[in-house]
């Protein structure tokens, strides 16, 4: 290989690595970017969250992820059964939940809470059915 082959070899092979740092510039300019949305979003969400958290009146508590499965079983059965009546004791035979008294009781609660979201009715005292 003579010089002159030698050289042309050397600007082949800098002309390639100054346009792969060029897109890798490129490729840090955009997640640069992206990054900073990203952060200004959740400054603003850890904004938004402060904010209901002091707006939310004393003692009352975010209902947790096992309360959020309850109310899903409870919804899915009603899903599961449009047109029937339950009472929640019935409701906790349905979905094999213990029958105690206390257990009930938080049921009926939920159920009380769904009636008055609009996702229950009541036809009858003690009775709840999916509203269509």
């Amino acid at each position: 290989m003579n010089v002159a082959e030698l050289l042309a070899d050397f600007q082949a092979q800098h002309d390639e690595n100054s346009a792969r740092a060029g897109e890798l510039r490129n490729q840090i300019a955009h997640l640069t970017a992206a990054l900073i949305e990203i952060e200004a979003r959740l400054a603003v969400l850890a904004t938004t969250q402060k904010v209901i958290t002091e707006r939310v009146p004393p003692g009352t508590e975010p209902d947790t992820p096992e309360t959020n499965t309850a109310y899903q079983a409870i919804v899915n059965a009603f899903n599961q059964h449009p047109h029937q009546e339950f009472r929640a004791r019935e409701l906790h035979e349905l979905l094999g939940i213990p029958t105690d008294e206390a257990t009930v009781n938080i049921t009926r609660s939920r159920l009380g809470r769904l009636t008055r979201q609009g996702f229950l009715t009541q036809p009858g005292r003690g009775r709840y059915q999916k509203r269509t």
